[in-house]
């Protein structure tokens, strides 16, 4: 039978791949000068390579970014249910982020490993547990005017100025023991404090139109006074004032 020729290479199978792929090489020896030495062939990267790559410390971590988005999904739960343990639970889960973020840097030291993911991942996590997920607590219990969110975007978006001011200035930071001398701006876990004025507040039922200080009506926005506390959170995280590291 005589030989039919094929427009597309893709139709030939992975014969003629293959044998394209020779070709391939062959062409570029032919043209690689004299005395060059062929370029080292690309390593084959893993499946699941990142999974591989993690430590148990960012495991932890990635338990605190876990626990913070868990609360957001329960915040949600109660505004659409009312069933108080949804938000009772959503409370109780940023402590428990805390004390992931606390224990990912034990973990590291203790083992003396970390993987190159470990700072970021650190800072990613959070974000959510201790910027979003605190802001969409305090929304849910009803700082839900114009000018409440905008203080709780103004609360987020400075933790997340903070945490990117600490990954760049961190290594100047450094004392000769390795480790960061003082925070600059206090750390954005702090905001656990306004976890616990709100989970009092939900306690006595000091929610939605009777939290606590009440509320002003400002240029056809509404602020509830306990709204600022989230204000004077997040400029002093953006602060410059030097918060002694344990």
């Amino acid at each position: 039978m005589a030989p039919t020729d094929i427009d597309d290479p893709q139709d030939a199978g992975p014969l003629a791949g293959a044998l394209g792929e020779e070709l391939d090489d062959a062409d570029l020896a032919q043209d690689r000068p004299a005395g060059e030495d062929a370029p080292a062939p690309r390593p084959r990267r893993r499946r699941f390579q990142l999974m591989r790559e993690l430590a148990l410390a960012d495991f932890i971590t990635l338990g605190n970014a876990a626990a913070g988005t868990a609360s957001i999904f329960l915040c949600l739960n109660y505004l659409d249910l009312g069933n108080r343990s949804w938000l009772n639970w959503a409370i109780i889960l940023l402590p428990v982020a805390f004390v992931c973020d606390a224990l990912d840097g034990i973990v590291a030291r203790w083992r003396h490993r970390h993987s190159p993911y470990g700072a970021d991942l650190d800072s990613l996590a959070d974000i959510v547990s201790f910027g979003v997920a605190p802001a969409v607590l305090g929304f849910t219990l009803g700082m839900r005017g114009f000018w409440d969110a905008a203080i709780l975007l103004y609360f987020v978006t400075c933790g997340i100025g903070r945490l990117a001011r600490f990954n760049v200035t961190a290594d100047s930071l450094m004392t000769e023991s390795g480790k960061v001398a003082y925070f600059e701006g206090t750390p954005i876990p702090t905001s656990l404090l306004l976890v616990v004025v709100l989970a009092v507040a939900f306690r006595f039922d000091a929610v939605g139109d009777d939290l606590w200080l009440g509320h002003v009506r400002f240029l056809g926005g509404t602020l509830h006074w306990l709204t600022l506390m989230y204000a004077a959170s997040g400029s002093l995280m953006i602060s410059t004032i030097r918060v002694p590291k344990p």
